[in-house]
């Protein structure tokens, strides 16, 4: 579980290919911090680390991961958002985070606003009932305000220090992100899919 607060970022170094999966080793200022076998969200992806080397970590994405998020896009030099999971004894400062994510959104314009920036972004039209307006989106791993809400569009607003030191400065129109849905959301819009089938 994590709470989309970014950490640091880290730098795709190597790529590797096993049968269907696809092994990431990440350079990053918090490798020295990590374990073997610790859950680390990478862009909003929850993978573990399988091994340690100074301060390059690897991690493995299966067929499944790489067929349903941004991960497929990943090249050498590609920097992404690193958050460890959340501890139960401290502050929860984004939302619940599962490092499940639900689908890739495009973007599709970034709008200066003169101390901040606006993202919209456009996603699958079947996702609708799982945002609303000001409420709580996850943007490769990174935990915003969702506002001007569509059937396939909303726009984030972010300030400066998100803008400084995660990735999102570095997407331009047409990028790929991670997207999950608030996990409360998706709760309900089960039930209320249940309770009309009877």
């Amino acid at each position: 579980m994590f709470t989309g607060i970014i950490e640091t970022t880290g730098t795709i170094e190597n790529i590797a290919e096993s049968g269907t999966n696809r092994s990431f080793w990440v350079n990053s200022t918090l490798t020295p911090e990590l374990k073997i076998d610790q859950s680390l969200s990478h862009n909003g992806v929850c993978l573990t680390v399988e091994e340690i080397k100074e301060n390059l970590h690897r991690v493995t994405a299966v067929r499944e991961t790489l067929a349903k998020t941004s991960l497929e896009n990943w090249k050498t030099g590609t920097t992404v958002n690193l958050e460890r999971c959340l501890q139960m004894n401290g502050r929860l400062d984004g939302h619940l985070v599962q490092g499940h994510v639900d689908t890739v959104a495009t973007l599709n314009s970034v709008t200066d606003q003169n101390g901040s920036w606006n993202y919209t972004f456009s996603f699958p039209r079947k996702y609708a009932p799982l945002i609303i307006e000001k409420g709580s989106i996850c943007v490769d791993g990174i935990s915003l305000t969702a506002f001007n809400v569509g059937e396939d569009e909303f726009t984030v607003t972010v300030i400066p220090y998100t803008y400084k030191n995660t990735n999102i400065g570095l997407l331009k129109a047409g990028d790929s992100v991670n997207l999950e849905f608030d996990m409360v959301g998706k709760y309900i819009a089960r039930q209320n899919s249940l309770l009309s089938m009877h």
